[in-house]
């Protein structure tokens, strides 16, 4: 496989041109967005639903069950990038700001 230099703005940018060469846009609203997130978080679920906690933790060694994890988690990634897009929310900073404050707010011991 030939390696990329894959970045947040460049997906976010990829998925945008993908829409618009589609005329996508006006349905790529904030709450159409997070109903289609929801739902594909909802997918990703199903799958790990009735594994025990060990069948869960060893998913990943079916190359099916593992394409199909694989491809759920591109497809929440896909919707949440182009929330934020949306929303104009720089995800990486959000979280890092997030995890700045479950720092304070949980401490470690």
């Amino acid at each position: 496989m030939t390696e990329r230099h894959l970045d947040v703005a460049k997906l976010q940018r990829r998925l945008a041109d993908f829409a618009a060469a589609r005329n996508w846009q006006p349905f790529h609203t904030p709450k159409n967005l997070v109903a289609a997130l929801s739902v594909e978080a909802s997918e990703l679920v199903e799958i790990f639903q009735w594994l025990t906690p060990e069948e869960s933790a060893r998913v990943m060694d079916d190359p099916d069950t593992a394409h199909r994890v694989t491809d759920e988690v591109a497809d929440v990634l896909a919707y949440l990038l182009q929330l934020c897009e949306v929303l104009g929310i720089d995800p990486l900073a959000a979280l890092d700001a997030k995890i700045d404050r479950n720092e304070r707010r949980f401490p470690a011991p």
